[in-house]
């Protein structure tokens, strides 16, 4: 299997560096444009490995003529490499590490490959379900003010989607897939991770789960939250078998490749409902959150699902909003994990939304939680837009932060952040700030 070494760079380097270099999704469909030298020192020590390699481009540029932006160039995504290896086998570690001590190398290493616990899904029927998580925020209220429009678009980067379920059908105006493990063992992996031109079809139910949460027109389940936005469908994240469960992994450098197509795309808000662990190095995701958040785009998080004060990225990111879960009662979740500067907390706890083969799912967990504030998210823009305004992410923050109703006497509570959300309290603040 061909290893991929991701290298970033200083900017003093880069006229150094071949011109036209292509970007790796690109290449691997059409090698019409092979690069096969780097700089001198890199190649060299290539060379004494007896690895060859094709150079390619960590990111795209939104320009058609490749002209970085200013904003990719803040977030330095144009200082950053993939190298794909020509044969199989491993770099060596040494020379890896060789590598890294180069002067103008900020950094060197193998594709990440992080995992994200998948909560149970569980086949139910609706009657099961006591009462609508949506009262709990004053959903009903905010939806007196909007439904939400069509220009506003929520990009779910997860597992995909079950694009002929009824409550989907024409709900998603956009889809990629960004899932492509080649370079790795796949054998614990279920259904098909290797071809990157694949549709993004959920092959395991999570992705569909909080696509329903997000934008379900109600036939069989609650209306979702903002149902009358769009929905960009992002697949980032495959499933493995780890011991007797089912995890989601993806590789790290393709969910960064993920945020910035949503971006690139459009995506106003950008729902993840997965966490990865911090291991070494740079902190997951900090250059792209970097420039979605440049652009004005919401990235809205999972906490995690282990109870701990583990740090689980994007949500451990400060410009991302952490979301908590909170039970059918709206207390605290013993799951909900807090080691993110947690945000706001909203329901988590036996969702019953849309899963795979046309069918119904009850689930629980902060990835349940996580729609719900990126569609209450998506309802403020969309109330703005009606209005002829846009809401600034530093609005949004501020919108959640005087309107949630606190949990604790603490104005930020560590495991439940500034309280459950209130759409409520949450747009009558937003109506008198464009007013």
């Amino acid at each position: 299997m061909k290893e991929h070494i991701i290298i970033k760079v200083v900017t003093q380097v880069l006229d150094q560096l071949p011109a036209h270099i292509p970007y790796w999704m690109d290449f691997i469909n059409d090698k019409t444009v092979v690069i096969e030298r780097f700089h001198p020192d890199v190649d060299r020590l290539f060379d004494e490995a007896n690895y060859k390699f094709w150079v390619t481009r960590e990111y795209k540029s939104q320009s058609k003529d490749r002209v970085w932006s200013a904003d990719e160039m803040n977030a330095n995504l144009h200082c950053t490499f993939r190298l794909i290896l020509q044969r199989d086998g491993a770099l060596p570690e040494q020379t890896v590490k060789r590598i890294e001590h180069l002067p103008f190398i900020a950094e060197v290493r193998t594709l990440l490959l992080g995992t994200t616990e998948f909560p149970g899904e569980v086949a139910g029927a609706m009657a099961v379900v006591s009462a609508d998580p949506g009262e709990m925020i004053y959903l009903p209220y905010a939806k007196e003010w909007t439904r939400g429009v069509n220009n506003v678009r929520v990009a779910v980067l997860d597992t995909g989607a079950n694009f002929r379920h009824p409550e989907l059908e024409n709900k998603i105006v956009l889809r990629r897939n960004f899932v492509d493990l080649q370079g790795l063992d796949t054998s614990s992996f279920i259904g098909d991770v290797l071809n990157i031109n694949a549709l993004p079809e959920d092959q395991v139910g999570h992705g569909t789960h909080v696509s329903g949460i997000l934008a379900a027109k109600g036939l069989r389940m609650n209306e979702g939250v903002c149902p009358s936005c769009a929905l960009m469908v992002v697949r980032v994240l495959a499933a493995m078998k780890s011991g007797n469960k089912v995890v989601g992994a993806g590789i790290v450098d393709n969910i960064n490749n993920g945020i910035k197509w949503a971006v690139d795309n459009g995506a106003d808000v950008i729902n993840m409902s997965l966490g990865i662990k911090h291991s070494g190095g740079g902190l997951p995701h900090e250059d792209i959150v970097k420039y979605a958040v440049s652009k004005n785009v919401t990235i809205v998080a999972a906490s995690g699902n282990d109870g701990s004060p583990e740090k689980y990225y994007p949500g451990a990111l400060e410009d991302v909003i952490a979301v908590g879960a909170v039970d059918n009662a709206g207390q605290m979740t013993g799951f909900s994990s807090y080691g993110a500067d947690i945000t706001v907390v909203a329901p988590g706890t036996n969702i019953y939304s849309s899963y795979l083969n046309n069918g119904y799912a009850l689930s629980s967990g902060t990835s349940q939680a996580s729609p719900f504030v990126s569609g209450a998210v998506a309802l403020l823009k969309s109330y703005a837009y009606e209005k002829g305004k846009k809401l600034t992410n530093t609005d949004i923050t501020y919108i959640l932060r005087n309107t949630s109703d606190r949990l604790t006497s603490k104005v930020r509570d560590q495991k439940a952040g500034y309280g459950l959300l209130n759409l409520a309290d949450s747009f009558k603040l937003l109506n008198d700030m464009l007013s």
